[in-house]
């Protein structure tokens, strides 16, 4: 197939920022600056603790092909600015929003901070540009918010999104979701619920994992599961790991060495990386014996291989460890955000815990 660039349709292209918060044709940089008018008179917009800033509310049919946006990672508030703000979408006019998600959650940088991150629909560069390249199209209308449960002001959210008008949409045109969860403390045995309740047809193209291992030795030996369609105790899809799931393997790490470098074992690539591990400390240590708390965050995108499903879907990751002798039962601290697409209204999602609860360790 030609690339989406090269066809020429009787489309309308537009684009929203501060500059033109409504994306009119002709009405671009009209604010002044000490420069005078035109001449970046409002690159970004506040947002007050407590408030919701509407970034984009736009009449279909369209798709939303590009979204850019920045925040400072660190007011005088504290740190966690983007746990602490909360990303939603909502398609055409329904009630309940396809995306919530933790602002850097949704961009593969979970734990509150920043983290490089380069790949096919999310590129995080340098410093802390968030961008996604998720096609999102709409049949009626799409309305995109940012709230803010920070305790402090943020003095700047600049951002651009880029759309098309008229497009022509199928009837098997999904709608983009994205969906955060939180597992703490929870009874050995228990796996990580990454997604639950999708009901009608989809096509699951996405994972974040943002895991905080809390007990020593090796963490990643839990298998992502898929149930899909009428599974019940065992599912279609089940993976052999979840280093294994993002691309890796070997516990990210050459286990022949008694040398521990956390910088050298991170990466990134179009379809799954280990972006970020951070370390309580930098002590050099036997490879199954790392120091805790440590963060790791990963991805791992269904571009080429789409999960589909026709009626339902339970996505799962197990909880599973190793000392370098046998597999053991972990209960570590595991965020993580699904993404897919659907068609139909969105299903009643768990509600998305407040601010203390989403506070990385």
């Amino acid at each position: 197939m030609l690339p989406e660039y090269s066809m020429i349709r009787p489309t309308r292209s537009r684009s929203i920022t501060a500059e033109n918060p409504h994306g009119q044709k002709g009405m671009g940089g009209k604010y002044a600056s000490n420069l005078g008018v035109g001449r970046k008179g409002r690159a970004y917009l506040p947002l007050a603790s407590g408030d919701t800033l509407t970034l984009a509310d736009i009449q279909g049919p369209g798709v939303i092909r590009h979204i850019w946006i920045t925040v400072p990672d660190v007011t005088d508030a504290g740190p966690f600015v983007l746990r602490n703000l909360v990303l939603r979408i909502h398609w055409d006019h329904r009630a309940l929003p396809a995306v919530e998600v933790p602002l850097g959650d949704f961009f593969c940088n979970g734990f509150g901070t920043r983290a490089q991150v380069t790949s096919e629909p999310i590129v995080v560069a340098p410093t802390g540009g968030m961008n996604s390249f998720l096609q999102m199209p709409f049949r009626e209308r799409a309305r995109i918010t940012l709230t803010s449960e920070h305790p402090g002001d943020i003095e700047a959210v600049f951002f651009q999104i880029d759309y098309s008008l008229d497009d022509e949409l199928s009837e098997s045109t999904g709608y983009l979701h994205a969906q955060w969860r939180r597992t703490q403390n929870a009874p050995f045995g228990d796996d990580h619920v990454i997604v639950d309740g999708i009901q009608g047809a989809g096509s699951y193209i996405g994972t974040y994992v943002a895991l905080t291992a809390l007990g020593r030795y090796w963490w990643g030996e839990g298998e992502v599961k898929f149930y899909m369609d009428g599974d019940d105790e065992f599912p279609t899809i089940c993976g052999t790991g979840l280093e294994d799931y993002v691309g890796g393997a070997w516990a990210f790490q050459d286990r022949l060495t008694s040398e521990y470098e956390p910088e050298v074992f991170t990466f990134s690539a179009p379809y799954f990386g280990y972006p970020h591990r951070e370390f309580s400390d930098a002590t050099k240590r036997s490879p199954y014996a790392t120091p805790m708390p440590v963060n790791h965050g990963m991805y791992r995108w269904h571009l080429l291989d789409p999960i589909r499903f026709e009626r339902e879907l339970k996505v799962t990751l197990q909880q599973i460890g190793h000392d370098g002798h046998e597999l053991f039962e972990r209960s570590d601290d595991i965020s993580s955000v699904a993404y897919w697409y659907q068609l139909g209204e969105p299903s009643a999602a768990p509600r998305l815990p407040d601010r203390s609860a989403r506070r990385p360790r």
